[in-house]
């Protein structure tokens, strides 16, 4: 059963993005140990002659920095919520080099899970998709992406090109925003755990979940305005004015320029964040022409082999079902 938290959450997942960005806190190099388990683990899997879907933890082992992976996650886990590795020697590599060791690494903090109806486990995020066709992912443009959580306890990405300009991923910290509603709008508090009608991406039907859930002294957040507006569409029960109103209270928090942390990803960045505890944005860009020079990252859903224990109105979404594609 979910209750409603009351308390203000003073730990720090509670960051605001103005204090991080003095001082680039938010950064973390990789370390040299770090740097070399993962040229020795490329290596061998490339002398093996392995692809991204032959890897497992054995064959890409990093056993070497397994603390440092397991610090990784706990920053994840009980931490901010979000980290960004950086230091990965990038001219040194091809891009299916960077495939083949990010996919290793992520391995080692969780289980790939399906990105779309495809299957895809390590997706490409670039801009090719055609923003005239409803079944284009904002993901495939260069627009403007809203403030939202994927379906898997963790997404990362990783850095191969930046845009020419624009295309700063933004991160907010869902216990900020829950701070910011507890104190300026507390008679809207309880209806953020009211369940509401999410259009999952993969599912036939939108399904019921709340906003906010606090279970096992974790509070959890599920949100993107337009799923959520569509899904009451497709079930024929648009969202009441009052509902709409604490969305737009959600929306302008979200605005606020001091709570949100925006940073051009550099080429070799990895970044991580946990789905329930970090909310993700990217700003709009400008593209090369030219595909090849197109801003371009690689994506990863991961499913923790550990992960946070959800109440049952708030369940796990790891990954979109697979299905045979005409």
């Amino acid at each position: 059963m979910t209750f409603v938290l009351k308390d203000r959450i003073t730990g720090p997942e509670a960051w605001k993005g103005a204090a991080l960005q003095a001082g680039n806190q938010w950064l973390r190099p990789l370390s040299p140990a770090m740097l070399e388990a993962l040229d020795t683990a490329l290596a061998s899997a490339k002398s093996a002659g392995l692809g991204i879907l032959d890897l497992t933890t054995e064959n890409f082992s990093l056993k070497t920095v397994q603390s440092e992976i397991e610090d990784f996650i706990a920053e994840l886990q009980n931490g901010r919520g979000f980290l960004v590795l950086r230091g990965l020697p990038v001219t040194r590599y091809t891009e299916q080099d960077m495939a083949l060791l990010y996919y290793g690494l992520g391995l080692h903090m969780g289980t790939p899970v399906s990105q779309n109806e495809k299957g895809e486990l390590l997706a490409e995020v670039i801009n090719t998709g055609d923003l005239n066709d409803p079944k284009t992912r904002v993901y495939q443009t260069n627009a403007h992406l809203p403030y939202h959580s994927d379906l898997s306890d963790v997404v990362g990405l990783l850095s191969l090109r930046k845009a020419h300009e624009g295309g700063a991923s933004s991160l907010i910290s869902v216990a900020t925003i829950y701070n910011r509603i507890m104190e300026d709008y507390p008679e809207f508090l309880a209806l953020f755990y009211r369940p509401l009608y999410f259009a999952h991406l993969g599912e036939a039907q939108p399904s019921l979940s709340p906003i906010f859930s606090f279970h096992d002294g974790k509070l959890s957040c599920r949100y993107m305005r337009q799923y959520i507006e569509l899904g009451h569409d497709l079930r024929g029960l648009p969202l009441s004015r009052v509902e709409r109103r604490a969305c737009d209270i959600f929306d302008a928090i979200l605005d606020e320029p001091d709570l949100r942390l925006e940073m051009i990803l550099e080429p070799g960045d990895m970044q991580f964040a946990n789905n329930y505890a970090v909310l993700h944005s990217r700003t709009g860009f400008i593209d090369d022409k030219n595909v090849e020079h197109r801003r371009k990252l690689l994506r990863l859903w991961l499913k923790l082999a550990v992960p946070r224990n959800l109440a049952p109105d708030f369940p796990g979404r790891n990954g979109i079902a697979k299905r045979a594609i005409n």
